[in-house]
């Protein structure tokens, strides 16, 4: 059963997303919230496989929401997604900086919206690749943030975390570098280890920022 936390400021918004996921025999909501210091208490209480976090909330925002459950050890197995009203805010990706595992706009499909839980619920990223390039051509441009770099990755380690970069999943990272699904997984998940990445999502970050993978490529 995928457990979910629904943290958002609109109660129209929230009820239309529970009936949505209650009407799924696999997913189960576990609680709301109206604002983001009231959705942290509930994440630390619940412990939801998903938090899905409103953008722009009153008081604490989603990406101080989203920060705050990031820092936090015992809400590691909590993905966040941000739900936003724009795919290309200025937003997004100071929350995928802040430890979001990806996001979704409000206008989605409902089918799509089931599948990017279920997605998010297995720990992998919900960022279609050429909507990335397109966030990280406009907002990477900025100062690098301090931190391990490209110098703590094996040559294979970068090779799949560039390939995550670009949207592949595990098997296609495999397929790629002609490697088995599972040493794919393990050069992945060590990348992340010495990254500090929470998840996937922050490998994306981390690729675009470095300069391993180009905007434009």
């Amino acid at each position: 059963m995928i457990r979910v936390l629904l943290v958002d400021d609109q109660p129209l918004i929230r009820g239309g997303f529970r009936a949505l996921l209650d009407a799924e025999d696999d997913i189960e909501v576990v609680g709301e919230a109206g604002d983001g210091e009231s959705g942290v208490a509930l994440a630390r209480e619940h412990l939801p496989d998903v938090a899905l976090v409103d953008v722009q909330m009153p008081g604490v925002d989603g990406i101080e929401a989203t920060r705050r459950i990031a820092a936090d050890p015992a809400l590691a197995a909590v993905h966040v997604v941000i739900l936003t009203n724009y795919g290309l805010d200025e937003y997004v990706f100071d929350a995928l900086r802040a430890g979001a595992a990806g996001f979704l706009v409000k206008d989605i499909e409902p089918e799509d919206f089931l599948h990017a839980v279920r997605v998010a619920a297995r720990g992998d990223a919900l960022l279609a690749p050429a909507i990335t390039r397109k966030l990280i051509a406009r907002y990477v441009a900025q100062p690098p943030t301090s931190g391990p770099g490209l110098d703590e990755l094996t040559a294979r380690e970068r090779e799949a975390v560039a390939l995550v970069a670009r949207g592949l999943s595990n098997d296609e990272v495999a397929a790629r570098m002609v490697i088995s699904p599972l040493t794919a997984k393990t050069h992945v998940n060590r990348a992340m280890t010495k990254l500090r990445a929470r998840d996937r999502a922050q490998l994306v970050v981390f690729a675009y920022e470095s300069g391993l993978v180009a905007p434009g490529g």
